[in-house]
C-alpha cells in the first residue's frame, strides 16, 4: 500500500514508523526542514519537505498513486485543506484527518474529502486501524500479505531490561521495535534510549513468536 502522511510530529512520525515495518511504501511529508532531518536515518521512509497544503508539493510527493492520505499536522486547517485536495485533485481512494479542536470536528466529513476522523487522543494503533480500515491491528500489519505480525511487551519493575539501552537488547531476526509507549506517549525508538518500568513497547516481526519477543525483554 502506498501511504502519504502529512506532518512529521510524534503521531505522523510513530504512524509512518509502524506502517513502514509493515512494509508499506510509505511518504512523510513536513515543512520543518530541521524536523525531518533529524529523523533522517532513524526511520525508513520516504521525506519530503514542503507545505502538503500546495497542490505541486503533494503531487511531487506521490498523492497521484497514494492508496491512502493521513493528514496529522497539528493544524485542523491545515489537514482540511490536505484532505479536500487528496480526494477531489488527486482522488486518492481513503483519506484520513485528525482532529484538533473538538469544536471542529463537525467539518470533518465527506465535503472536505475526510474519510475517517479521528480524534487527538485516539490512542496510535486504533487510529491506524481506522485510517487503514483494518478491523483489528494484525490484519492492519499484514497489509503487504507479508505475515508481518505485531506483538505488544511491557516493561515491569522485574524485567530483565529495566535499564538497558535499546539498542543492547538482542531481538529476534526480522524483528524491529516500531515505538515506545512512556507514560501515555509514543516515542521515536531511538537505539540509546533507556528503557524503563512502566514502558509499553510495540513490535513487528515477520518471522519471531510472541514468546521470542517476550524473553528478550522479560
Amino acid at each position: 500500500m502506498n501511504v502519504l502522511i502529512t506532518g512529521a510530529g510524534r503521531l505522523g512520525t510513530q504512524i509512518a514508523q509502524v506502517l513502514s515495518a509493515a512494509r508499506d511504501e510509505v511518504t512523510l511529508i513536513d515543512i520543518d526542514d530541521d524536523r525531518l532531518a533529524e529523523l533522517e536515518g532513524r526511520i525508513q521512509v520516504r521525506l519530503v519537505t514542503g507545505d502538503a497544503c500546495e497542490p505541486a508539493l503533494l503531487e511531487q510527493a506521490g498523492a497521484l498513486t497514494a492508496d491512502l492520505v493521513i493528514a496529522t499536522t497539528g493544524d485542523d486547517e491545515d489537514n482540511l485543506v490536505i484532505s479536500l485536495l487528496a480526494k477531489r485533485q488527486f482522488s486518492v481512494p481513503r483519506v484520513a484527518a485528525r482532529v484538533n479542536d473538538a469544536d471542529n470536528a463537525w467539518l470533518f466529513d465527506e465535503r472536505w474529502g475526510v474519510d475517517v476522523a479521528v480524534p487527538a487522543a485516539t490512542p496510535l494503533i486504533s487510529l491506524i486501524e481506522e485510517a487503514t480500515g483494518a478491523t483489528d491491528t494484525v490484519a492492519l500489519l499484514r497489509l503487504s500479505k507479508a505475515g508481518v505480525d505485531v506483538i505488544e511487551t511491557a516493561i515491569t519493575p522485574q524485567s530483565k531490561a529495566v535499564g538497558r539501552v535499546l539498542g543492547d537488547i538482542r531481538l529476534p531476526e526480522g524483528t524491529v521495535v516500531a515505538t515506545i509507549v512512556r507514560e501515555g506517549q509514543p516515542t521515536v525508538p531511538d537505539p540509546a534510549i533507556r528503557l524503563a518500568a512502566g514502558d509499553e513497547l510495540l513490535l513487528v516481526s515477520h518471522s519471531a513468536t510472541e514468546q521470542e519477543i517476550h524473553a528478550a525483554f522479560q
